[in-house]
C-alpha cells in the first residue's frame, strides 16, 4: 500500500491524556493518542467480536495494535474498521494497522476517495478566528491514502459492519462523508468530531483536556451550515453517553445539557467569526 504525508507526517503536539483509555459501559473504550482518540468496540474475551472506530494521529499505528493486543489479546485482529471520517488525526496508524491486520475499512461514500488516492481535502483555514492550533493549522497534511481494495463503503441501510443493534448517520460538515454512530438501545453515540468534548482550536486547553462541549474543529470545517444541522440531529437522540474525537467521554445530564445547548446555539457558540469557510469562500 501506498504511504503519504497523513499517515508519515509525525505532528508535535500531545495532551495529558494521551496513552490514556477511558471504558464506558461494558463494551465502549476510548483511547487517546495524543490529542486525537479511537474507539474500541467489544467485550475483552469475547474473541474476534471487536471493531476499531478510527485510527489515530500519524505514526500511531504501533500504539493502537499494543492497546488492542492488551485488550483484546494477541493476534486477534478487529473484524472490521469504521472510519468516521478521513482527516489526518482519524487515518494517521490506519496503512500500519493494515500490516499488521488485514480487515475491510467501512467509511461513507463521500469519504471512499480520501482514502483511495483519488481526492485530498481542502487546505485547513488557518485565518479562522480561534486559538494557536488553529494558526499552526497550515502544518496539518490533507494529502489522501490509499488503502485499495480494503476501503468499503458503509451499507446503504445503515447498519454497522460487526456492530449489532448500531446503526450510522451521516452527519456533514466537518467533513462532506463524516458519519456518527449510534446505538438506540442505551442511547451509546460515538460521535466522531460533529462535535467535540475539548475547544480544539485552543492549544492550552488541547493541552489539558479542560471539558467544553463544543463545535467540530474549527480550522478542518468547510461547510457551517451542515455542521450545524448535524448537531441538532445528534442532540435530538438524546444520547445518554457520547464518545467523540477529542476530548473526554461525557455522559447523563452533563451530556444532554450541553448538547442541546450548543445545538440551540450553534451559531454564538460554534461557528467562528471570520475565515475563509465562515465567509464563504474556499480560495
Amino acid at each position: 500500500m501506498e504511504r503519504s504525508s497523513s499517515t508519515e507526517r509525525l505532528q508535535p503536539i500531545t495532551s495529558v491524556n494521551s496513552g490514556d483509555g477511558i471504558p464506558m459501559g461494558g463494551d465502549l473504550y476510548s483511547f487517546t493518542i495524543q490529542i486525537v482518540n479511537v474507539i474500541f468496540y467489544g467485550k475483552p474475551g469475547h474473541g474476534n467480536e471487536w471493531v476499531l472506530i478510527d485510527a489515530g494521529m500519524p505514526k500511531s499505528g504501533d500504539k493502537i495494535i499494543e492497546e488492542a493486543e492488551r485488550r483484546f489479546g494477541e493476534n486477534n485482529p478487529p473484524q472490521s474498521i469504521i472510519l468516521t471520517h478521513a482527516h489526518f488525526d482519524h487515518i494517521g496508524g490506519l496503512i500500519d494497522v493494515l500490516e499488521k491486520w488485514d480487515v475491510p475499512v467501512y467509511a461513507h461514500l463521500l469519504e471512499i476517495p480520501y482514502i483511495t488516492g483519488k481526492r485530498d481535502y481542502p487546505d485547513p483555514d488557518m485565518t479562522v478566528e480561534g486559538g494557536m492550533i488553529a494558526k499552526m493549522s497550515k502544518l496539518f497534511p490533507t494529502e489522501a491514502i490509499d488503502i485499495g481494495e480494503r476501503a468499503h463503503e458503509l451499507p446503504a441501510d445503515g447498519t454497522v459492519p460487526g456492530m449489532p443493534g448500531w446503526r450510522w448517520l451521516h452527519t456533514p460538515g466537518h467533513s462532506e462523508g463524516h458519519v456518527s454512530l449510534f446505538r438506540e438501545s442505551d442511547g451509546a453515540l460515538i460521535a466522531g468530531d460533529a462535535f467535540v468534548t475539548v475547544k480544539q482550536d485552543a492549544m492550552y486547553k488541547v493541552m489539558t483536556q479542560e471539558l467544553e462541549v463544543s463545535g467540530p474543529p474549527v480550522y478542518l470545517t468547510p461547510d457551517w451550515e451542515s455542521a450545524e444541522q448535524s448537531v441538532k440531529a445528534l442532540a435530538m437522540l438524546q444520547p445518554k453517553v457520547a464518545l467523540t474525537g477529542h476530548g473526554i467521554p461525557v455522559s447523563g445530564e452533563y451530556l444532554q445539557e450541553h448538547l442541546g445547548r450548543l445545538a440551540a446555539n450553534f451559531r454564538e457558540l460554534a461557528i467562528p467569526d471570520h475565515g475563509k469557510y465562515v465567509d464563504g469562500s474556499d480560495s
